[in-house]
């Protein structure tokens, strides 16, 4: 009409009872299907490679959580992506982990966290089913590193087993001397003997009992003897004695150098200790920029 009459086309748009931007969206879209309510994919989001091997890995890893199941596939060259993308593509396949739906309520937090390694070391004892009988397991967490210094399992739980452990997470990590590190303990009896006072006294450590009625002041060392008895102990058959301090010491080995710990950006303990942290955050950034540009050049030939 406008070539034939010279009318303005915004007259003639409004003649026709349209707005302009309708006549202009009209006109992109001529000759085109109508997909204009259809969901248009953008150039960062994951590719359909990718959104199977997340449904893959978690049907592997079936007790993970998304968040621990992001970092795992991460450090493993599986996919790099967010906890986000692995969160959406889980919930629409059925497969989110819903375990973890309980919150403290106290107020209270404790002792005031530590700045560095062996600054303070968290020390409890286990109870461990063993034939009818129980064995005990006598175990060291550092607090900033949430590391396994030391454990050993024990056949009795008196101070003289408590102080062979401590000794030997001391000859392990001498520093802990110097430091004056501050040895973390509940009131049980091993642990307020006056031949546990005067070890401690002699190794050059700081002893520090939680208060009363109050055990989360000793949690870090409690949630790990929950994740050994979950993620180990129900699971496996102990043989005898030499089988049992085997598995638990292979376990420990895993929980210390490869299992991700939610409280350390989802590294394990080893990264923390040895101050890797920045060094390991940056290689996930790093493989997670690579993969945005790698959607972004796939998109753009296709």
């Amino acid at each position: 009409m406008h070539n034939k009459t010279n009318i303005d086309y915004s007259e003639l748009i409004g003649w026709l009872g349209i707005t302009k931007s309708k006549y202009y969206s009209w006109n992109f879209r001529l000759g085109k299907p109508n997909e204009h309510n259809g969901q248009i994919p953008r150039k960062h989001w994951i590719l359909p490679w990718e959104r199977e091997a997340i449904i893959e890995y978690a049907k592997a890893q079936i007790n993970e959580g998304y968040r621990r199941l992001t970092y795992m596939m991460l450090d493993e060259n599986v996919v790099a992506v967010s906890p986000a993308t692995v969160y959406r593509v889980l919930k629409a396949a059925g497969l989110l982990n819903r375990w973890n739906k309980t919150s403290s309520q106290s107020t209270k937090h404790g002792f005031d966290q530590p700045e560095f390694p062996h600054e303070h070391w968290h020390i409890d004892i286990k109870y461990v089913n063993y034939k009818g009988t129980f064995l005990f397991l006598i175990s060291i967490i550092d607090g900033y590193s949430r590391y396994i210094v030391h454990h050993e399992l024990r056949t009795n739980m008196q101070e003289y087993d408590v102080e062979i452990t401590l000794q030997a997470a001391v000859e392990k990590y001498p520093e802990a001397r110097s430091l004056g590190t501050r040895v973390i303990s509940d009131n049980g009896t091993q642990f307020i003997s006056k031949d546990f006072t005067e070890y401690l006294r002699f190794a050059g450590l700081q002893h520090v009992k939680t208060s009363i009625a109050y055990p989360q002041s000793n949690g870090k060392i409690e949630r790990f003897h929950r994740t050994i008895h979950d993620e180990c102990l129900i699971r496996k058959s102990l043989i005898n004695l030499e089988d049992a301090r085997r598995q638990i010491k292979n376990y420990i080995e895993y929980y210390n150098t490869n299992r991700l710990h939610s409280s350390l950006f989802y590294l394990a303990p080893e990264d923390f200790l040895k101050g890797r942290v920045d060094e390991r955050i940056k290689v996930r950034e790093s493989k997670i920029k690579e993969a945005k540009i790698k959607r972004y050049s796939l998109r753009n030939a296709s």
